[in-house]
């Protein structure tokens, strides 16, 4: 570990949110796995129901809060403490989470737990902008990518240790019991933001009252922000690649995986996990060592290509092992995505502007999730999940040589302004 990042683990809140995201994020993946595994049981016992059908219906559900809400929210977030938030946030997410068995149980429908995971997203709404927005508030400027580094590597290990013990968990106890633990691990989280030192900014008392037309100019300077630069355009481009990705291999991705199963289970969806995150940890490593002297367009572009080729090796094969390889170099070549994405949003943003582009960001990366999972599963009953996901690997090419070009053209453009700047320097 190099000094900068020992360094920041010797600020307390820093530590406080590292070790939050650790904990809530594992227990995200173990209510993942548990509501996958409790959908493809339901199926099972219910001729009826379509096992593909409800793992599309969830990711609508999911993404629906995000598509009403997260256009408002930024403004609404920018204008309290960030870190009474997250905390709040916590609280209720533990509390939802942990009813779901309860409910479940009282009524065994299924339309109930989507209620619940409705609610429960709709929470999310407000803290993923929060959390995003408190880091440069508690990190100095140079130690944002190597803190976003760090965070990002929190996520992954937290997602493999989630996605192993979880698929292990729920095939041994219950779906029930891995939601339980996920209530748990976010009060833990509550546990890590109260280290956090962090104070509002002044920067509220400038925000005018709230009206109904004001609000709505709030909103669309976070459009603006996003608007008016190429480089924050590209990180969506390719942020929203990795999304699209992210939403066929769940429909696609899980039914393909299941149908090559001698032995049907979360255990194997656990282990494909596990590797995804081992893959995503090496390359936030090499990102935040090697990689960052390169252009970030030409990172982002070349990961989104390479993982198209390991998705179509995913598609092609019917051994675990070939799964397992795939699964880790998709990973890898994400990895670019979910790091630099998110310190380009943050360099590029005020604190009063931020916790709305970061909405944006969550408002665009759901509305593309929802796309691909309506998409992937119109293509899965048209033809079969190999040509579904073969089908997202020249989406992943085309999105990849888009983001280099949009890249190039924002690389010229700061070149041509920084020779007039320096004409005009001159001439004075």
């Amino acid at each position: 570990m190099t000094d900068d990042r020992r360094s920041l683990f010797r600020q307390r809140s820093f530590a406080g949110l590292w070790w939050g995201q650790v904990f809530s994020i594992t227990g995200d993946r173990f209510t993942y796995l548990a509501l996958a595994g409790l959908f493809f049981e339901y199926s099972q016992g219910n001729p009826s129901a379509s096992y593909a059908a409800l793992l599309a219906l969830f990711a609508n559900v999911v993404v629906a809060p995000v598509l009403l809400f997260a256009p408002f929210t930024g403004a609404w977030v920018d204008r309290h403490n960030l870190k009474r938030v997250l905390i709040v946030s916590d609280v209720l997410r533990a509390l939802l989470v942990f009813s779901m068995p309860i409910l479940f149980e009282m009524t065994h429908s299924t339309d109930v737990i989507f209620a619940v995971v409705f609610l429960l997203f709709a929470v999310n709404v407000i803290f993923l902008p929060a959390k995003s927005a408190l880091l440069p508030e508690v990190v100095r400027g140079d130690q944002l990518l190597a803190a976003n580094s760090l965070l990002a590597g929190a996520g992954i290990l937290a997602t493999a240790i989630g996605a192993l013990a979880g698929g292990y968990i729920i095939d041994r106890f219950g779906w029930a019991f891995a939601m339980r633990l996920d209530a748990a691990s976010y009060l833990v989280s509550v546990v890590g933001l109260g280290f956090v030192a962090y104070r509002a900014g002044d920067h509220h008392a400038h925000l005018a009252p709230v009206t109904v037309r004001g609000y709505a100019a709030e909103v669309g300077a976070g459009w603006n922000v996003v608007r008016q630069s190429r480089s924050v355009g590209a990180a969506f481009l390719a942020l929203a690649a990795v999304w699209f990705a992210g939403g066929v291999l769940h429909v696609a991705g899980n039914e393909h995986i299941q149908a090559m199963a001698s032995a049907p289970g979360m255990s194997r969806l656990g282990a494909l996990l596990f590797a995804i995150g081992v893959g995503s940890g090496i390359g936030a490593w090499w990102i935040n060592t090697y990689g960052k002297r390169l252009p970030r367009a030409y990172v982002l572009g070349a990961g989104l290509a390479f993982a198209g080729c390991a998705l179509a090796l995913f598609a092609m094969s019917r051994l675990f092992a070939v799964f397992v390889g795939a699964a880790l170099l998709i990973g890898l070549f994400a990895a670019p995505a979910l790091v630099l994405t998110e310190t380009a949003l943050q360099e590029g943003t005020d604190l009063a502007h931020r916790a709305r582009v970061f909405s944006l960001r969550d408002f665009t990366m759901r509305l593309t999730l929802l796309v691909s999972v309506s998409l992937a599963a119109w293509a899965v009953a048209w033809t079969d999940t190999r040509a579904t996901l073969l089908g997202c690997t020249v989406v992943l090419w085309v999105l990849g040589g888009c983001t280099i070009g949009l890249g190039r053209r924002a690389e010229r453009a700061e070149t041509t302004d920084a020779g007039l700047a320096a004409r005009g320097e001159v001439g004075r």
